[in-house]
Formats: C-alpha cells, structure tokens, sequence
C-alpha cells in the first residue's frame, strides 16, 4: 500500500493536506530505514496513532503528527501512547515553531522529534529508546500485523470489510 491521497483520504478523512505531506515524508524516510509504519493505527487504550510501526529489530514505532503550534500546544493526549511503544516521535512541517518540544510539558528526554515534508524527512532529536515489556511488544506487534493485513485484504476484496475485528 503506498500512501498516495485516496489511500490517506480513506485511512484518515480529517488529515490536511499539510499533515498528509508529513506522513508521507516520514514514511519515505523510515522505508528507507527498514521502518514500516501504518497510518491511523487504534490503540487499545482507545487512543489512535497517527503513525506506527516496526523497525528491523521489532521495536515498535509511533510518530505524532503536528502541523499547527495550537494543535502542538492543546494535545493533551500524546503521553497515553507511551505505554504502546519503544520509541515515540513528534513529527512536524518545517515551518512549525519547534521551541515547546523543548520544554518539559513535551519530556524531550523521552521523545524524539522529525521534520518532514511530502518528499522526505530527517530526524532533528533521536527518540530514545524505552523498550516495551516483551509481553506488551508481542500484542502491539501482532494488532499492527493484523491491521496490516485486514487492511490489504479489504483494498483487494472490499466485500471482505465488514467481517472481523476491528481492532
């Protein structure tokens, strides 16, 4: 699946153009890295990712989006994914006013942050790594899979979408 605008479109209808650029961009550059992500990944505690994924080494992987300082500044929310990860980035435009990343409402000691753009990103502050219970991992691991996998089917077999879970 690659992240062209009607696959975005249908994966997460509220995305800007603005935020469909980042995603793309950081999934170029995590593609690159042997980092595969999905976008709009639902975690179990009910929250949803905006990016997440499984680098080379199992670790898993998710990336905020934030293409505006007042959705950075109102995101309350951003710590409950921290139990569902080893690693968490912030990922941003590089026109967005990165200094409250820096203070320590945003704990830069425990995430990263990349600057994307639709055709690349790099990473500014690596995410330091927090690994997951190998108990944890294994369930992220294999609902990623799964969503993955639910997710190709029902592009190839829409008629498919109304069976299972939807996790």
């Amino acid at each position: 699946m690659t992240l062209q605008a009607p696959v975005l479109d249908s994966l997460a209808p509220a995305m800007t153009g603005e935020a469909r650029a980042v995603v793309r961009g950081i999934c170029r550059l995590f593609a690159r890295n042997d980092i595969w992500c999905l976008p709009e990944m639902v975690l179990r505690n009910g929250r949803r990712a905006d990016l997440m994924g499984i680098d080379p080494k199992g670790r898993v992987v998710i990336v905020e989006i934030k293409v505006s300082r007042g959705d950075l500044l109102g995101d309350g929310k951003w710590p409950d994914y921290l139990d569902y990860c080893d690693r968490f980035y912030w990922g941003v435009p590089p026109g967005l006013d990165r200094t409250p990343l820096d203070g320590p409402d945003f704990q830069p000691d425990c995430c990263g942050v990349i600057v994307a753009d639709g055709y690349d990103a790099e990473i500014i502050r690596p995410a330091p790594s927090h690994p997951l219970a190998a108990a944890r991992r294994k369930v992220e691991v294999e609902r990623l899979a799964r969503a993955a996998l639910r997710r190709q089917l029902t592009s190839i077999d829409p008629d498919c979408a109304p069976w299972g879970r939807i996790d």
